[in-house]
């Protein structure tokens, strides 16, 4: 019988000491697509060794690509032997990210079959922005049986004008993975610009591929057909890591130091902070949390009920949402929370009612959240990555036990949780459970 895990942790925690934060999982993913482009050996380090990073390196051994871990945080990825008809659809529809595949293996076999890649329910997350722009570059795509088809004219995919029809990071990802192997200048329009297609960029630029607009809406690309693996590429510090970290000092009045934070990605997460009166020090790349701060919404001008809208970069990070949720319950005052991007990333919020939280879902975009509030301990289960994370938080400030299944969905994201705080003072049990 297969086993799931849960986890149970014992609340009023107090933290001291320091985390060091893993690199972007939201860059480690795009890069292990993008190992397809190259026949011979890539190298990745400072991979986060996360259960979707194991689902994608699984997504390549299926093809018959040579994936091996020589040092904890660092991948070689060998697609050589490559074989893109022997996708394993079990794999592929676990992780949201399979999808990065399609445009490296159509750049370079020219045809790919595929179902539809799974991940976190948070919302719709529609595949047509990556359709769209491929057929631009002249792919055509087919619904047959289930499965995706999408093939590549004989000539190969074609540089173009592309106008994203949303701002999507994963569509700019695929898009510029098949750009940068097609000869000639690919223009995107109304591009994501986060930090991971930032990596992205300047992993493919190092493998002889010219981006212009590197961290703008409007890339230009000028592809090559011989494209060379610049190996080895480290990855950049997890920023939203870093921010749930800081969610956790703030909500259990802890002294943390957070090191290899990616400091120069923080300032979106800081002015949201700031709506906590919230602080936080940088250091370098590291960032320090002052312990027994006094959480106070700051209301609007006008004494408005103060407000956090999630954007696309450089707005706050829809994966700090369930964050700052949490940390509103522990904050003096009224926040509505405005989840601009994703229809069900506040599903979680009755789980936190069920802990004491005082919290008003207005629909399924907004929740108000009314501050200060005691959590106490439950059993609760945790719907996603960022959703999970959050319910920890909330459960090390909580009085009381509180115990947390799905625990994989927090795996996804997050290396060993409860070995990583519980170096800080955090008293986190894994448990294996029968299924």
């Amino acid at each position: 019988m297969a086993k799931q895990h849960l986890f149970v942790i014992q609340g009023d925690a107090q933290l001291q000491g320091e985390l060091c934060v893993d690199g972007n999982k939201n860059a480690a993913l795009p890069l292990i697509a993008a190992s397809v482009l190259f026949p011979h050996k890539v190298v990745l380090k400072r991979i986060p060794q996360i259960l979707d990073v194991k689902r994608m390196c699984e997504i390549l051994a299926c093809m018959k690509a040579d994936v091996s871990t020589p040092e904890a945080d660092t991948l070689e990825i060998n697609t050589a032997n490559l074989d893109p008809t022997r996708i394993h659809s079990k794999a592929w529809e676990t992780v949201r990210a399979a999808i990065l595949f399609v445009g490296p293996i159509a750049a370079r076999f020219g045809k790919i079959a595929f179902p539809t890649p799974g991940g976190d329910v948070i919302g719709r997350r529609r595949l047509d922005t990556h359709f769209l722009a491929m057929q631009e570059m002249g792919a055509s795509i087919q619904a047959q049986s289930g499965r995706f088809v999408v093939e590549a004219p004989a000539a190969g995919l074609r540089p173009a004008f592309i106008f994203l029809d949303e701002a999507s990071v994963t569509a700019t990802e695929n898009i510029l993975l098949c750009a940068a192997a097609a000869p000639g200048t690919t223009i995107i329009e109304n591009a994501a610009c986060e930090p991971h297609v930032q990596d992205l960029t300047d992993f493919l630029c190092q493998c002889g591929a010219s981006i212009e607009g590197r961290g703008s809406n409007r890339l230009i690309v000028h592809g090559i057909t011989d494209l060379k693996a610049a190996s080895p590429f480290t990855i950049g510090a997890d920023y939203i890591q870093t921010g749930a970290f800081i969610g956790i000092a703030l909500c259990t009045n802890s002294a943390l130091r957070i090191r290899r934070a990616g400091a120069k990605y923080l300032k979106p997460i800081e002015i949201g902070l700031k709506k906590y009166g919230a602080r936080f020090t940088i250091d370098g790349d590291d960032v320090i949390v002052p312990a027994n701060q006094e959480l106070n919404i700051v209301e609007d001008v006008g004494a408005s009920v103060a407000k956090i809208d999630s954007q696309p970069w450089p707005g706050f990070p829809s994966d700090m949402t369930s964050t700052a949720v949490v940390l509103a319950t522990q904050a003096e005052g009224a926040l509505l929370i405005h989840e601009k991007l994703y229809e069900s990333r506040l599903f979680f919020v009755d789980k936190l009612v069920r802990m004491g939280a005082r919290i008003t879902l207005c629909d399924p975009h907004r929740a108000m959240v009314i501050g200060r509030t005691k959590l106490f301990g439950t059993n609760i289960e945790s719907p996603d990555i960022r959703a999970g994370i959050a319910l920890l938080t909330a459960a090390l400030c909580a009085s009381g036990e509180t115990k947390i299944s799905h625990a994989h969905q927090i795996d996804r994201g997050f290396f060993e949780i409860e070995k990583k705080l519980g170096a800080v003072g955090a008293r986190i049990e894994r448990i294996a459970v029968a299924e």
